[in-house]
């Protein structure tokens, strides 16, 4: 009986998995590039970018708004320095309109004290010459003291003489003052001619028909407390007229007395 040699037939589990395939296991692409070489390029140069940016930032001047002009920075500095002056210019302007605000302020406040006064001073001349107003004979109708500056001792007074019972006759005269003070717990007097420091001082003369204001000088002892000032009146005929005021009275700054003068339709 003769043998047949049958051809091999293959395994139904697959190839021998220790069957070479060189075809598959030992090929190579020179063009594929590992992935972990272009993430490692990727990241240098965004960084190298960044510092770019960051290093011309300081450099270069901020981009300019849509329709503008980019300015350089010597062109910044220039405008810079123009807005500076400016707001100078106007911080000044500022000052100048408030200093004459308050110039304006101010004489505003003088001009109201002025027409109270004016005021005043017609209400006083209405009741002096008008067809109402009281008659009266030879009055003092306010005296004012007042001391001057640099010397303590001497003293400025102001009188307010008035007549209005012989309408049209002249009132002439002599005006003098006495004061009455303490010194040391003591009362004290003092004549014309103390006050003035003259043996023979004489009155300050007086004209007027119908007011008159008559002023002088007069010099307080140092360490004397004044109390009151008498004014002595001496016409040229009739009685002599005597008023007192008290000290307190006469040092108001609000002692109300016209303002007008010997020379203001007064005299004789």
């Amino acid at each position: 009986m003769s043998e047949t040699t049958s051809p091999a037939t293959p395994s139904p589990a697959g190839p021998d998995p220790t069957a070479a395939t060189p075809a598959v296991a030992g090929q190579h692409h020179p063009w594929r590039i590992p992935a972990a070489i272009v993430l490692v390029a990727a990241l240098g140069f965004g960084a190298w970018g960044l510092w770019r940016s960051l290093s011309q930032a300081g450099d270069e001047a901020p981009p300019a708004p849509p329709g503008a002009e980019a300015l350089t920075p010597k062109q910044m500095r220039a405008e810079l320095e123009q807005l500076r002056q400016r707001v100078t210019t106007l911080g000044r302007s500022d000052e100048i309109s408030r200093q004459a605000n308050r110039d304006l302020q101010s004489a505003l406040a003088e001009r109201d004290e002025e027409l109270a006064g004016l005021r005043a001073d017609v209400a006083f001349y209405e009741r002096l010459v008008g067809a109402t107003g009281q008659r009266r004979g030879l009055t003092v109708h306010a005296l004012k003291m007042q001391a001057q500056d640099g010397a303590p001792s001497a003293w400025h007074f102001t009188t307010t003489l008035t007549q209005n019972l012989n309408r049209g006759a002249v009132s002439a005269g002599r005006l003098s003052l006495a004061l009455e003070g303490t010194r040391d717990g003591k009362l004290e007097k003092l004549a014309w001619t103390d006050l003035r420091q003259q043996p023979a001082a004489p009155g300050v003369a007086y004209s007027f028909k119908y007011f008159q204001q008559v002023e002088g000088d007069v010099f307080v002892p140092a360490g004397l407390t004044p109390v009151r000032v008498t004014v002595r009146l001496t016409p040229q005929s009739g009685a002599a007229v005597e008023q007192s005021f008290t000290w307190a009275e006469t040092t108001r700054d609000a002692a109300a007395s016209p303002a007008a003068s010997p020379a203001t339709g007064t005299g004789g």
